[in-house]
């Protein structure tokens, strides 16, 4: 079974770009406003809002996301559909994936891992299944702390980079999503004595959740599959 792609400098690289254009930007907004001509204030004098009496209503969970996305994060997850069972090779523990299951899942653990503390991992959840002798899916929620950088989005955006590079590859965007893709690739993945091995991938992230999926078959999966799984996964997060 074909690894994840390996993550190299990209994420960090799309990062630094975004930092650069935060700065370059506010840079650019004050040099503006140095040069216009000063603004009258109001005055300090304002009229008095009477406050509302009670306690608010604390927001429910279809409101505030984040006592979705910060509670039980396996929760977020496709469930397994009936009649599936284990995948060949499992990873993490109990639907749970940390920073070492995570990074095991590149070509280099390494430099992955690191990369994953510079960008402030924080969790991860994992769901696997298989189909028959030959159909399986992966499906990888990865959470980040995003104190100092959007990682989640770098993160979609380097599993963006590698599908694409991809010969023979189709694409198309995720509804409900803003540059969320789901891939097929039509040439499989071939080594000696074993069957080929076809591929298809959806990368998309939302607030601090970046989700990757991936499914392989030895024979070739239709846009259908893929964006059925992406477009159900994105619709609980």
């Amino acid at each position: 079974m074909p690894r994840p792609r390996r993550r190299g400098r990209t994420a960090l690289l799309l990062a630094a770009a975004a930092v650069l254009g935060l700065v370059g930007g506010t840079c650019g907004g004050y040099l503006v406003q140095a040069d216009r001509a000063p603004t009258k204030l109001p005055p300090l004098s304002q009229p008095v809002v009477k406050q509302a009496e009670g306690e608010a209503e604390p927001l429910s969970a279809a409101v505030d996301r984040r006592l979705r996305t910060d509670g039980d994060l396996r929760k977020l997850l496709l469930p397994r559909p009936k009649g599936t069972r284990d995948a060949v090779f499992e990873v993490g523990s109990d639907g749970w994936m940390d920073l070492a299951d995570l990074a095991g899942t590149y070509e280099d653990p390494n430099e992955v891992f690191g990369n994953l503390i510079s960008d402030e991992f924080r969790r991860g959840a994992v769901a696997n299944w298989r189909t028959g002798s030959t159909y399986s899916v992966a499906i990888h929620l990865v959470q980040f702390r995003q104190e100092q950088t959007l990682a989640a989005s770098a993160h979609a955006d380097s599993g963006h980079y590698w599908a694409e590079n991809e010969p023979d590859t189709r694409s198309w965007a995720i509804p409900g999503t803003g540059d969320g893709m789901a891939y097929v690739h039509g040439s499989p993945e071939r080594e000696a004595g074993f069957l080929p091995v076809y591929t298809a991938e959806a990368h998309a992230w939302r607030g601090d959740i970046a989700m990757d999926i991936w499914v392989f078959d030895t024979k070739p999966i239709s846009k259908e599959k893929i964006m059925d799984l992406a477009e159900r996964q994105v619709g609980r997060l």
